[in-house]
């Protein structure tokens, strides 16, 4: 450098020519490296026995799958989120542990024994009058004796009155003459099959209608093949929605470890989806102020085995909707399905616009991330139940729900849902309901329902202090928490006075879905509600009911009894098959 700065050479040569110097320099270097590199591995591979070369292949494998691990953990959780999070595992693990050893198995026996003795008197009902059917009767009982009887199971067994709209959710009804108007067209087609449309074609018109219908509602590009299926309900939507997004990362992306993002605020019917179809689930928190899926923390657990991401328009806990133009830009940025839930808003959400709500969230197909939408007909759109519809952008993201086996001895076999055979008369019913009311019918079921639900929300926030609503709910869903009150004991009173709010955890919480028949019953709530929790506030000291939800609620959370409410849950679903009391499956019926 010395000598060409004496030579007086122009400046851009000098840097020219130092350029130059580097480049071939580094490049000198790099060669050497790789023929180092080169010599080392042709020396180890020809020096080393080859069951040494297998297992140092297989720990550096192990490694790389390690640190890979948990690189993507610490971005997930956090570095300080990480080791709570083994920690949770551990104490679970532990804790889970300890329950089935002989140390507590008892204490848990007991508790569990108590709650399944509460349920089962709960649930299982019966009366001197009714007839008992363990077994088929030797004798077929006469039509005006199966008619008589059921208008004595109706009367006798006592029973939540939902006519007065004293239920959340549950009973979506449309007025009796949609009922007498669906008994006809269940009557009409009792026997189609949607399995056989060319023997039904009638129930394939009807279908195709039902699903264009909804499809146009939630402004799906049907110019660009926007397309669905009917379903046996929400749940099924849900499953196929994840089963679609599943085998369409297998074949596009050669995805064979799926993975989905989902709110701890979405639909059980995800967990569901992922036991059946081995899809690992990672749980996002939501906001603790608005309870909406945190965007950012949702990115952090995309990886390249992501199959799927979701939100609810509104989730079935609180009635808040996520950000879906948030979630599309994600989706959309690493070329992800999306699928949101509107299965319990259904045709609320989809006319709230149109009854003149307004600054509603854009949350359908007019987001471009959104890649399918599950709505329930059988809800808002007052359809009969076991009635939903699962749509999508286009007709490949559909097709990967299909099962097809053409090689089946008993010929070319291909269904597009779950289910093998499929109720026509169900669709038809759907159909009719939705001909039946057209949109005018349900923009003004729309708005009815939105109303009374927002006011609701102002009573407790206006003269209810002791209430806290949470979030900020928009749609036909108001939760409601309490700092000063056992909100579960607030329950079960509630209940002793006719009304069944449900239960909700994580706060623990009670919410209501506002329903046509709950419309006129909005006031009374209230005014039970207000009573109710002054009554609770000057005698806090009274302790809840030893077999009421408090009590079913200390035991799923308590520490002593961490981990069992597993069990609690299947002692529920055993009970739901179980005979009164006395009564043997084996018994001989002697009804006539």
């Amino acid at each position: 450098m010395d000598k060409l700065l004496e030579s007086h050479l122009d400046c851009s040569e000098v840097r020219a020519l130092w350029q130059q110097f580097v480049v071939s320099t580094e490049t000198s270097i790099r060669t050497l490296d790789a023929q180092t590199i080169y010599l080392h591995v042709i020396t180890y591979l020809t020096v080393t026995p080859w069951y040494n070369i297998l297992k140092d292949y297989l720990l550096v494998v192990f490694l790389h799958k390690f640190l890979k691990s948990s690189l993507y953990n610490v971005r997930a959780y956090g570095v300080i989120g990480y080791p709570r999070h083994i920690w949770r595992q551990t104490s679970r693990a532990t804790v889970r542990w300890l329950l089935s050893s002989r140390l507590m198995r008892s204490t848990v026996e007991k508790e569990v024994g108590k709650a399944r003795a509460s349920i089962e008197h709960d649930l299982i009902l019966n009366n001197d009058c009714l007839l008992d059917f363990p077994t088929l009767p030797e004798i077929g009982l006469r039509e005006d004796h199966i008619i008589e009887e059921l208008d004595i199971l109706q009367d006798v067994l006592p029973h939540t009155d939902w006519e007065d709209g004293k239920v959340s959710g549950a009973v979506y009804h449309g007025g009796e003459d949609l009922i007498r108007l669906q008994s006809i067209a269940f009557e009409k087609y009792s026997v189609a099959n949607q399995l056989h449309p060319d023997v039904f074609p009638a129930v394939r018109k009807m279908e195709a209608e039902v699903v264009s219908m909804t499809l146009n509602m939630f402004n799906a590009p049907m110019e660009n093949g926007a397309c669905g299926t009917t379903t046996s309900g929400g749940t099924e939507s849900l499953l196929l929605a994840c089963l679609s997004a599943k085998m369409y990362g297998l074949k596009h992306h050669g995805i064979t470890e799926p993975e989905m993002i989902v709110p701890v605020t979405a639909h059980a019917g995800f967990n569901k989806a992922a036991y059946y179809f081995g899809i690992k689930m990672h749980h996002i928190p939501v906001d603790p102020k608005t309870y909406r899926v945190d965007v950012c923390k949702m990115e952090r657990y995309i990886n390249s085995n992501t199959v799927l991401l979701v939100g609810s328009v509104p989730n079935f806990p609180h009635g808040i909707n996520d950000d879906v133009e948030g979630l599309g830009k994600l989706a959309e940025k690493y070329n992800l399905r999306l699928h949101i839930d509107c299965c319990l808003g259904s045709f609320v959400v989809a006319f709230m616009e149109k009854a003149g709500f307004q600054n509603v969230p854009v949350f359908d197909f007019r987001v471009p991330g959104v890649t399918s939408i599950s709505c329930d007909t059988h809800k808002y759109g007052f359809a009969p139940k076991g009635s939903s519809i699962i749509m999508y952008r286009n007709e490949d993201l559909r097709m990967h729900q299909y099962f097809i086996e053409p090689n089946w001895v008993g010929g070319l076999y291909g269904s597009p849902t779950l289910a093998g055979s499929r109720p026509g008369a169900l669709v038809v019913g759907c159909w009719a309901t939705m001909v039946k009311f057209g949109e005018n019918g349900y923009i003004e079921s729309c708005r009815s329902i939105i109303e009374a639900a927002r006011k609701l929300r102002r009573y407790i926030e206006e003269e209810i202090p002791a209430l806290q609503i949470i979030g900020d709910p928009q749609f036909s869903v108001i939760a409601f928490t309490s700092k000063q009150i056992d909100v579960y004991e607030l329950s079960d009173r509630l209940t002793k006075s006719g009304w069944h709010l449900n239960t909700l955890q994580n706060p623990p919480a009670l919410h209501l879905a506002v329903t046509r028949p709950s419309v006129p019953a909005i006031d009374s709530l209230c005014q039970l509600l207000s009573s109710t929790v002054k009554d609770m506030l000057n005698d806090p000291n009274v302790k809840p009911s030893a077999d009421g939800t408090s009590a079913l609620y200390g035991v799923a959370g308590s520490v002593k009894t961490a981990g069992v409410a597993d069990q609690l849950i299947v002692a529920f679903l055993d009970t739901l098959y179980k005979l009164a009391p006395g009564i043997s499956s084996n018994s001989s019926n002697t009804a006539t």
